[in-house]
């Protein structure tokens, strides 16, 4: 039986397990990528571990998240990092050098090799050919210093792509249709390829639009091969020795198969507040909008920007709405700046953001109360624009420019004839916004340069016999980390503050969880489907384990929380029976009498609430691995013990 490309990158690099769908596996990680949200963490546990010097091919920390500098602790904790990196041997990548996901796959993503990153869109090196998987940052951390990562072995699905798209209907509009097809935990235990012949019409940027937002999938990752448009974009960025070819074999078999026909396809939206409630525009058009954003990692390519400049080119926003616009890189700014495409921008009335995340995580940009805010981003989750009641749509560039001259939702098809857009020969190519690390026989002379605002990894504890806790929180299903741990330019500058940042723990659910939780001294908490999808921030598990949470019961996971969980040394737990969700109320005593037996013994766990005077059961499926990570008290204990 032939490979799919997942599975030949998969054969190429695993040091532990076997390549049987469920299994655990063990990876060798070529590369790490770190932004600074959750960077700073990241480097103090990568400290904490002990490694002088980081042992993969190549590390980068790319700062691009907490850039708006409204006190001294963003500022801080960039000092902190660049200081690490310089010591340990990770290169850096300054303020306005622009988001993580877009420069590595424009100066360091290399087809056929393994990608982790302390941030959930590093799928998007799927899109050069990569095996580009979202982590926590203790994963980072770890696979920095040397050691494996580990998954579940993911199911395979193929993509099969047709026909070719219509004027109009970009990259954005296909991930929003598998987006439709699968929802947003379809993807959950599986990668996702891209194959078939619609393919070769999709240059890299495109691709890399839709393995971005793959993550909405809850899909381990996704790929495209690396082929001629492949090598054809690394020449253009210098670098075309690092090309390597890379297809499925023909023979190759999937679990799933889902076919999508390009040319049938028609410019669609994410409406509130999730990825996969997907309307057409034609069914939206006319209604009144008052905000538009361009850009984020999913969608502010050199192409995705010279599309927007030739809609706006000679026209003016729409009076009653402020438009935005943050360019891809430093690259893609500096080409529009010498092509005149940026003038044009300007020239409409769009607002030039910096090269960086900004509004897509709630740095600035916030829409009016109730305000309908168009976003060629990734994440349309209740309040994460930093406006509660705002109602955000995700839409592809083309929309979200034809829409911002009109006022109106705005079909781009009505617009007319399509400019072309052709990918550039050659970039402009300047890497002087990276700085590389010192020589090692310089690293001891460094110093780490830590602000007060910057606090140690929070105290673990190993597994006890048993625990006796409260339920300090009950919620209900599609919880996602922004629930948990939210973003935002008040939140996002504690991230190197657990103590600080866990008093806004769960907030958006309930205000009073932080006090609550402290005040109990260790409980569990209850929910239900799809719980923690969303962000790779670990600081969703790093504040609950502050405020003593020891378990958490739900329905079922998504997949990176899952694991922080487990790195955090908090258990997570499924309910056996779906229905026992509704055997729990908020402030039961509930007794796992038995747990870390039956945890070493690999049986299902005994759950008794004393209040109600029920008895019933709770799966945890932990490998060998897992199982001594939990018992440890998380990774960081169990990555000291046993080197």
């Amino acid at each position: 039986m032939g490979l799919t490309i997942a599975q030949k990158i998969i054969k190429n690099h695993i040091v532990e397990g076997e390549m049987v769908v469920g299994s655990d596996i063990g990876l060798k990680i070529d590369q790490t990528l770190t932004q600074d949200a959750t960077g700073t963490m990241a480097y103090l546990e990568f400290e904490a571990i002990g490694v002088p010097r980081v042992k993969t091919e190549k590390s980068v920390a790319y700062i691009d998240h907490n850039t708006l500098q409204t006190g001294f602790e963003n500022a801080d904790d960039h000092r902190f990092i660049q200081s690490v990196c310089k010591k340990h041997g990770i290169y850096f990548s300054r303020p306005g050098n622009r988001i993580c996901h877009q420069v590595h796959l424009e100066r360091f993503g290399k087809p056929g090799k393994t990608l982790i990153g302390s941030d959930s869109h590093t799928p998007t090196g799927g899109g050069i050919g990569m095996l580009a998987i979202g982590a926590g940052g203790l994963d980072v951390a770890v696979a920095m210093g040397g050691g494996a990562y580990y998954i579940t072995m993911p199911k395979m699905v193929k993509v099969n792509l047709t026909g070719a798209l219509k004027p109009w209907v970009s990259a954005k509009d296909i991930i929003l249709k598998v987006l439709e097809v699968m929802s947003v935990k379809g993807g959950v235990g599986k990668i996702v390829e891209y194959g078939g012949e619609g393919i070769k019409t999709l240059s890299v940027p495109e691709r890399a639009t839709i393995t971005n937002m793959g993550a909405e999938l809850g899909a381990t990752t996704s790929i495209f091969p690396s082929d001629e448009i492949t090598k054809e974009f690394l020449k253009a960025q210098g670098r075309e020795e690092d090309f390597t070819e890379l297809s499925s074999d023909p023979d190759a078999e999937y679990d799933e198969v889902i076919d999508i026909n390009l040319s049938e396809l028609e410019p669609l939206a994410a409406c509130p507040h999730s990825p996969d409630n997907i309307k057409p525009i034609s069914e939206l058009a006319g209604q009144k909008i008052n905000q538009v954003c361009i850009g984020s990692c999913t969608n502010s390519s050199y192409r995705d920007m010279m599309r927007v400049a030739s809609i706006l080119k000679g026209k003016t926003v729409a009076d009653g709405v402020s438009l935005s616009i943050a360019p891809g890189s430093k690259q893609v700014l500096n080409m529009l700046a010498l092509n005149g495409a940026l003038g044009d921008m300007i020239a409409a009335g769009a607002r030039i953001l910096e090269s960086a995340c900004g509004p897509c995580i709630g740095m600035g940009q916030s829409p009016n109360s109730g305000g309908i805010s168009l976003r060629t981003f990734n994440r349309n989750f209740e309040g994460r624009s930093g406006t509660k009641d705002g109602q955000i749509y995700l839409v592809s560039p083309e929309t979200a420019a034809a829409s911002a001259l009109t006022g109106v939702f705005t079909d781009p098809t009505t617009l007319g004839e399509e400019a072309e857009i052709e990918m550039p020969e050659k970039f402009l190519i300047n890497d002087n916004m990276i700085i590389a690390p010192a020589p090692v026989e310089e690293m001891d002379n460094i110093e780490i340069l830590r602000g007060p605002n910057i606090k140690p990894y929070p105290a673990t504890s190993p597994l006890a016999d048993k625990i006796e806790a409260s339920c300090s929180l009950k919620v209900g299903d599609n919880i996602t980390t922004d629930h948990i741990m939210p973003a935002g330019a008040k939140i996002l500058p504690l991230r190197s503050n657990i103590p600080k940042i866990s008093q806004h723990c769960f907030t958006v659910c309930d205000q009073h969880f932080p006090e609550r939780a402290k005040m109990l001294g260790q409980s569990i908490v209850v929910g239900g489907e799809n719980y923690g999808q969303g962000s790779s921030r670990e600081h969703a598990a790093l504040a609950p384990l502050y405020l003593g949470v020891k378990a958490v019961l739900v329905k079922s996971f998504a997949r990176i929380h899952r694991a922080n969980l487990i790195n955090a040394g908090i258990l997570p737990l499924t309910f056996v029976d779906p229905a026992d969700y509704e055997k729990i109320n908020l402030g039961d005593q509930l007794e796992l009498p038995y747990v870390k037996q039956e945890i070493m013994e690999g049986k299902n766990i005994t759950v008794i609430n004393r209040t109600l005077d029920e008895k019933f059961e709770a799966v945890c499926e932990l490998t060998d691995r897992t199982r001594d990570i939990i018992i440890a008290g998380g990774l960081l204990d169990y990555t000291k013990e046993n080197g």
